[in-house]
């Protein structure tokens, strides 16, 4: 205990010293004309003053902005001239990103995991644990369970595969492709995406007609260099995007968005040529190992991939393409389908209301994202699953909160699942 207290106490000190956020406000804005709408969209392109957490198209429903001292009056000046309601949900910001940090570092300290058995929901697990938690299962489940290294990182982290089967040993089965942590500050993304992995492998008895016909691949955390640097400190607890520095004109910067550097309408709308960006598309397509690392998987499953699903946060969202245009893909219906089957379970599950529709006309064009690409390249459904909101900013679900969301995201991807083995019982080749 005297070394646990030490720890946290030198946690203490150098989070402290990490200013990054003092003084930092949260506000929750609530658009309700399309006026006020276009004029938060307007404000939310000048990321490097306005830091919006959360944005959509949807009238009345709120967005989250992070706002610095430096320009907190200038914001409220213009939401009040756009009659634009809003109301402070963070005074201190800095102080809340402190308390969550050391909550889940202490966490850690008093539940580490062993490298046995199922990983808990009680606090978010590493890279490292999560990877031991895959060697477990392929341990256990020796029929059922593969893993495969499918690349690395930037910085040299492994990424792996895990493939959950049925264990009888049939070829050619549909796939199902599913990825997390896209987004390194999306940390109930990883925490749901192993949930499932768990519900999958270990409750296989219940899950059983989800594996007669289909695989699933799993990669349960695509970022994982940005993942584990928004865990050291307050300061980088909201990056978002890869590690990698990119240098321009002198001025070095770090990371890409991952889910704008996809080669397919590449640094369209909804991406930035500014490599400073948190949307910043990279400098050229697939120039982040890890989005090459899921492009592969992708190309390696199209001729038998039914569906990809993609786990982010946050916003109660099933969003299916085109995120690079206003305009729908000629199979709407079918995806629409199976995202209200999502939408549906979850809210007879546990009343959470979940929104289904295309990424452009719910919240705005992005382009050069990973759903996109794979339904493009023959997976017939794919979805961005955007998780609720938790925490004072969104992206901060409690460690007390876990264990609610991952069940109830599994509920959602499990009837999914079910969906689309359905509507697509036979071996992909009978469709093509």
């Amino acid at each position: 205990m005297l070394i646990k207290t030490l720890l946290l106490v030198v946690g203490v000190v150098a989070l402290a010293s990490a200013e990054k956020y003092d003084g930092y406000k949260v506000f929750e804005v609530t658009p309700t004309t399309a006026d006020q709408i276009e004029a938060l969209f307007t404000l939310s392109k000048d990321a490097d003053q306005f830091d919006f957490l959360s944005l959509s198209r949807i009238p009345g429903e709120s967005a989250r902005v992070l706002i610095s001292p430096e320009i907190e009056q200038y914001f409220k000046t213009i939401l009040e001239q756009k009659n634009i309601r809003y109301q402070l949900a963070d005074s201190d910001f800095g102080r809340s990103i402190t308390t969550e940090i050391l909550e889940n570092r202490l966490l850690r300290q008093l539940k580490p995991y062993s490298g046995s058995g199922r990983l808990g929901t009680e606090r978010y697990y590493s890279h490292e644990e999560i990877n031991a938690y895959l060697d477990d299962l392929a341990a256990r489940y020796p029929s059922r369970v593969t893993l495969k290294v499918v690349g690395k990182s930037y910085e040299g982290r492994i990424l792996r595969t895990i493939t959950i089967t049925n264990g009888d040993g049939r070829l050619g089965k549909n796939v199902i492709l599913m990825d997390g942590a896209f987004h390194a500050r999306e940390w109930i993304s990883p925490a749901s995406v192993v949930y499932a992995i768990g519900e999958l492998v270990e409750n296989f008895e219940e899950n059983a007609e989800l594996l007669q016909d289909y695989d699933w691949i799993v990669l349960p955390v695509v970022n994982a260099d940005g993942y584990e640097y928004s865990q050291l400190s307050r300061s980088t607890r909201l990056w978002r995007k890869t590690r990698q520095p990119v240098t321009i004109n002198g001025k070095e910067c770090y990371g890409t968005d991952p889910n704008r550097n996809f080669g397919f309408h590449w640094m369209g709308k909804g991406a930035s040529s500014n490599h400073c960006s948190d949307i910043y598309a990279g400098p050229k397509p697939f120039s982040e190992p890890e989005a090459v690392v899921v492009r592969d998987l992708i190309h390696s499953y199209s001729d038998r991939g039914i569906m990809y699903l993609t786990v982010h946060s946050f916003g109660s969202y099933v969003l299916y393409p085109w995120g690079w245009t206003p305009d729908l893909p000629d199979t709407v219906e079918d995806l629409h389908e199976v995202g209200m089957a999502g939408a549906d379970a979850i809210k007879a599950y546990s009343g959470s209301t979940y929104t289904v529709g295309s990424s452009t006309q719910l919240l705005d064009e992005a382009a050069g994202a990973s759903d996109d690409y794979a339904f493009q390249a023959g997976f017939p459904i794919s979805f961005t699953m955007e998780l609720p909101r938790g925490g004072l900013y969104g992206f901060d679900p409690p460690a007390s909160s876990i264990d609610r969301l991952v069940k109830e995201t599994w509920v959602g991807i499990r009837a999914m699942g079910k969906k689309v083995t359905e509507k697509y019982p036979m071996p992909k080749a009978v469709y093509l």
